[in-house]
C-alpha cells in the first residue's frame, strides 16, 4: 500500500536574519509551521544583513519550481505595518459611528489623537503570515501572478510598489489581475500580497457636488472628501421581498417622455440611439428637473471625452444642479480597468443613499463603451471570445449592475434607485448584441432617431419603437388623465402621413386630423435645459388633446403654448400649485384649464386676423388698380 500512497507536497521555508538561529529556535519554527500547514517543512537559513533585528520567513511550495506563497515578517518594519493597520482600522471604526454633518467633522479630527494612543496601548504584535505571489507578466493594465492559491475572484491585491489591483481571472497555477494604477511601477518578479478585501469605494454626503474617479478619489481640485463608510462596488441586488412595485413618478420634465413613456422611481429605462441624437441631453435635462425634489443624482461618464464631461459639469453648476449631483468620471484616456469598474462604483454610491431612504437617479453614459472596456480586459486575459468578440458573460456584466436599481419596501427604508442606462447604436441597428441584451434587462426604452433629430424634432423620440413597461403606474392621476390617448392620436397621424404620400386629394376631415397631428408633434418639441413642471405639462396636454391649438398655424403653437402657461400661472396659481404638490386635477379643474386656453388662443387668432386685414386690403387695392390699367 505504501508505494501507492500519494506523496505529500513539501513546503520549503527560507529564514532571513543577520545571525543564524540556534538548533532549538530552528526546531521550534519547523514545529510551528508544520502544525499550521499539516505538511513537512524544510527550513533553510539565509544570511541577510539588512535584517538587523527580528527575522523574515518566506514560505513556498516546491512543485515544478519553488513558488513564493507566504511571508512572515517579524522585523521592525513588519511590526510597524501591523501597528499602522491597527491604527487605521481604529480610526475607520470610530468614523463609522459618527454623524455625517460638517459640525462633527472637526470633532472627529480632534478625536484622532486619543484613538492613536488607545491603539498604541492595546497593540501586541502577533505572528501571522501574508499570503503573497510573484508577478510573472505585466502589460496593458494586466498582471499575471503565480502563487496566491487561496485568492478569491474580485479580491483586491496589493503590489509592493503600493499599487492596488483586482483579481478577474483564476487559473490552475496562475491568476489574472487588472491594475488600478501606473503599471510601469510593477515589474516581473514584483511581490503581490492578498488583502482579503473586495473592491470598494468610500461613500458619504460629502460626495454631493463633487467629481470623482472610479476609485472614489476627487478629481475636481476641491479638496479631500469626508467619507463615512466604505461600500463594496459589487453588491447583490435586493431580493423580491425587499422590493415594492414601481408606483412613484420620476419626472424628466420632457413632455414627450412624461406623457407617453413615464418613468418611475426604481425603474430602469434605457435611452438608445445613434451618436449625436440627444441621448445625454435627455439624461441631463432629467437631472436638472430634480432640483428642489430631494433626489440625489449620479452621472457616470464611461469612456467620454474629458472636455465633454467638463462641459457637462459646468452646465450643472450654471443651473444650480451640482449641489445634489455626483459625477463619477472614467474618461477615454483612462485605463480599461477604471472604465470597467466606474458604473459599479457609481451604483455603490447610489446604494448608500438608497439604503438611507433617499431617492436616487443614476445615469450610465454609456454602457456600450463599458462593454468594450470589459471586452478589452477579457481578451487580454485570454478568455474565449464569443459573438462580436465579447466574452460569454457580457450579459451578466450588465444584468448584475442594473438589477441593483430598485424601489425598496417601506420596512427596508423605502428608498429607490432609478437607472437611465445609455446605449449607442450604429446606423439605428437595435438588433446588435449589446443593445438587445440591455433592452431585455431594462423596463423599457426611449429610442431616439437620427432623421427626427435632423428634422428639428427634439427630443427625437420615436413614438413607435419607444416603450415604458411600467406605464401609468408611474404617473400621477392628473398626468394620466391629461395625457389621455396621445399615443393613439400620434399613431393615427403617422398612418395618415404615409397615406398622404400616395394621395393629394384629401377631404376636410383628414386635413384637419393631419393639422392636429402636426400640432401635437410641434408641441412635443422642447428646448434643452427647459424642463416643464408637472402643472405645465398638464395644462399643455389638456389644451392640445382637446384640439384648442388646431386653428393655429404650426409655427404659432410655441408662442401660443407659452402664453397659455403664463396665463395659467397668473389666473390659476392655486390649481397649478395643487397639481405640482398632490398630482390631482378634478374634472372641474380641467374645465378651468380648457376655458382659459380657449380664451388665450382666441385672442391670438383675433390679433393675427386684425394684423392681417390691412395687408389684405392693401393687396386688394393693388389688384383693382392693375385691373383698371
Amino acid at each position: 500500500m505504501a508505494e501507492h500512497e500519494i506523496r505529500k507536497i513539501e513546503l520549503e521555508a527560507y529564514l532571513y536574519s543577520a545571525t543564524p538561529p540556534t538548533a532549538q529556535q530552528k526546531e521550534r519554527l519547523i514545529a510551528y509551521l508544520s502544525q499550521k500547514y499539516q505538511k513537512n517543512v524544510a527550513l533553510v537559513w539565509r544570511e541577510d544583513k539588512t535584517v538587523k533585528d527580528g527575522l523574515r520567513i518566506e514560505l513556498g511550495t516546491a512543485v515544478y519550481r519553488w513558488n513564493l506563497d507566504e511571508i512572515y515578517d517579524w522585523t521592525p518594519a513588519g511590526k510597524g505595518q501591523q501597528l499602522k493597520e491597527k491604527i487605521t482600522a481604529a480610526i475607520n471604526a470610530s468614523l463609522k459611528q459618527k454623524a455625517e454633518d460638517a459640525s462633527e467633522k472637526a470633532a472627529r479630527e480632534k478625536n484622532i489623537v486619543p484613538l492613536v494612543k488607545q491603539a498604541l496601548n492595546d497593540f501586541t504584535p502577533v505572528p501571522g503570515g501574508d499570503e503573497v505571489g510573484t508577478v510573472q507578466e505585466v502589460g496593458d493594465g494586466i498582471a499575471i501572478i503565480s502563487g496566491l492559491s487561496m485568492a478569491a475572484y474580485g479580491e483586491i491585491v496589493s503590489f509592493n510598489s503600493g499599487i492596488k489591483g483586482m483579481i478577474l481571472d483564476l487559473r490552475e497555477n496562475q491568476i489574472g489581475c487588472v491594475i488600478f494604477g501606473d503599471e510601469s511601477e510593477i515589474t516581473e518578479g514584483s511581490i503581490v500580497k492578498r488583502t482579503g478585501k473586495t473592491a470598494g469605494i468610500p461613500v458619504g454626503e460629502g460626495f454631493l457636488g463633487r467629481v470623482v474617479n472610479a476609485l472614489g478619489e476627487p478629481v475636481d481640485d476641491a479638496g479631500d472628501i469626508c467619507a463615512v463608510d466604505y461600500y463594496p462596488i459589487e453588491n447583490p441586488a435586493p431580493g423580491i421581498i425587499q422590493r415594492q412595485p414601481v408606483n412613484r413618478p420620476m419626472e424628466t420634465g420632457l413632455l414627450a417622455i412624461d406623457s407617453m413613456f413615464p418613468i418611475g422611481c426604481g425603474q430602469r429605462e434605457l435611452i438608445i440611439g445613434d451618436r449625436q441624437t440627444g441621448k445625454t441631453a435627455i439624461a441631463l435635462d432629467t437631472i436638472l428637473n430634480q432640483k428642489g425634489k430631494d433626489i440625489v443624482c449620479i452621472y457616470v461618464a464611461i469612456g467620454q471625452k474629458a472636455s465633454s464631461v467638463a462641459q457637462l459639469v459646468e452646465t450643472l453648476r450654471q443651473h444650480d444642479a451640482l449641489s445634489y449631483t455626483i459625477v463619477v468620471n472614467a474618461t477615454a484616456g483612462e485605463s480599461a480597468t477604471l472604465q470597467y469598474i466606474a458604473p459599479y462604483s457609481g451604483c455603490a454610491l447610489g446604494e448608500y443613499f438608497m439604503h438611507k431612504g433617499r431617492n436616487v437617479l443614476i445615469v450610465y453614459d454609456d454602457l456600450s463603451k463599458h462593454a468594450i472596456a470589459y471586452r478589452t480586459l477579457s481578451l487580454l486575459l485570454e478568455r474565449s471570445p464569443g459573438r462580436e468578440a465579447y466574452p460569454g458573460d457580457v450579459f451578466y456584466l450588465h444584468s448584475r449592475l442594473l438589477e441593483r436599481s430598485a424601489n425598496l419596501a417601506p420596512e427596508y427604508g423605502g428608498g429607490s434607485m432609478t437607472a437611465l442606462p445609455i446605449v449607442e447604436t450604429q446606423a439605428g441597428d437595435v438588433s446588435a448584441y449589446i443593445p438587445t441584451n440591455i433592452i431585455s434587462i431594462t423596463d423599457g426604452q426611449i429610442f431616439l432617431e437620427s432623421d427626427l433629430f435632423h428634422s428639428g424634432q427634439r427630443p427625437a423620440v420615436n413614438v413607435g419603437l419607444s416603450v415604458s413597461r411600467v406605464g401609468g403606474a408611474a404617473q400621477t392621476k392628473a398626468m394620466k388623465k391629461a395625457a389621455g390617448a396621445i399615443r393613439l392620436d400620434l399613431a393615427q397621424y403617422r398612418e395618415m402621413e404615409v397615406f398622404m404620400q400616395f394621395s393629394s386629394d384629401l377631404d376636410e376631415t383628414t386635413k384637419r386630423q393631419l393639422r392636429y397631428g402636426q400640432g401635437l408633434m410641434r408641441l412635443l418639441r422642447q428646448n434643452q435645459y427647459k424642463p416643464y413642471k408637472q402643472h405645465e405639462q398638464v395644462v399643455l396636454l389638456t389644451a392640445a388633446l382637446n384640439k384648442v391649438f388646431i386653428d393655429l398655424d404650426v409655427d404659432d403653437i410655441p408662442v401660443a403654448s407659452q402664453r397659455v402657461l403664463q396665463a395659467a400661472d397668473l389666473e390659476l396659481a392655486d390649481l397649478c400649485h395643487k397639481i405640482d404638490r398632490d398630482g390631482i386635477c378634478e374634472p372641474e379643474d380641467f374645465e378651468k384649464i380648457l376655458t382659459l386656453s380657449r380664451r388665450v388662443v382666441a385672442e391670438i387668432v383675433q390679433n393675427k386676423t386684425a394684423e392681417s386685414e390691412p395687408a389684405i386690403a392693401s393687396l386688394m387695392k393693388g389688384e383693382i388698380k392693375d385691373a383698371q390699367h
